[in-house]
């Protein structure tokens, strides 16, 4: 098994940007508008991180948009390289993002809350470039689309991992104390976190070093 690449999230500043790729960051996560949950930021600090970040780091758009077409023209504005889709798209399809935003990587949410997880990420799992398994909770009145800092089953995750045939990205309550028996559960392409590595909502630099320390030596 190969070191997983490391995303993290919540990125709220330029030099926490540059203090995430400092430490070994492969990917940065820029939070848009959300139902709930840390790390959002407004639309033209994403912008001016997006385009200030050096290839090959890759920018996540976090958003919780449903329609295709608001997705086109936020991506279009925000210009990440990548757009992670924390729900589920009710208007459009990925087809129609593939075809307006050529060269942009699509990254699908799983919530992972039981079996019926593993179904619908082996479904969307052709139409993606990668899975991200988190936490949250789709049916709730406001919902949850990420940040909760919560763990879920990582046997559906590894399942998850063994039936996509796509890269699949950890994420939920990853923390250094935690992150090694993690990856040996479910030997993840990528780890994601937000809460884990930060202080008070501030990046943690001791965090960042142990974590990163931890899952070298996993």
């Amino acid at each position: 098994m190969t070191k997983p690449r490391v995303k993290i999230c919540c990125i709220n500043s330029l030099a926490e940007a540059e203090l995430a790729v400092r430490y070994g960051a492969s990917a940065l996560g820029l939070v848009s508008a959300m139902p709930s949950g840390p790390g959002v930021i407004e639309e033209e600090l994403i912008a001016e991180i997006a385009a200030r970040v050096p290839p090959p780091i890759a920018t996540f758009l976090l958003t919780s948009l449903q329609d295709t077409d608001a997705i086109i023209e936020q991506q279009r504005r925000l210009r990440a390289n990548t757009i992670q889709l924390v729900d589920r798209l009710e208007r459009g399809s990925y087809a129609d993002l593939r075809r307006a935003l050529p060269g942009i990587r699509l990254v699908q949410v799983i919530h992972v809350t039981g079996e019926e997880s593993v179904a619908e990420a082996v479904t969307v799992a052709s139409h993606v470039d990668a899975i991200l398994l988190d936490s949250g909770n789709q049916t709730l009145a406001v919902k949850e689309l990420g940040g909760t800092g919560r763990t879920h089953d990582w046997t559906l995750s590894r399942k998850i991992r063994e039936a996509a045939g796509v890269p699949i990205f950890l994420a939920g309550g990853l923390k250094p104390e935690n992150v090694g028996e993690a990856i040996r559960a479910v030997e993840p392409f990528g780890l994601d976190l937000c809460s884990g590595v930060r202080t008070d909502g501030k990046l943690d630099e001791t965090k960042l070093a142990r974590f990163f320390e931890r899952v070298a030596g996993a």
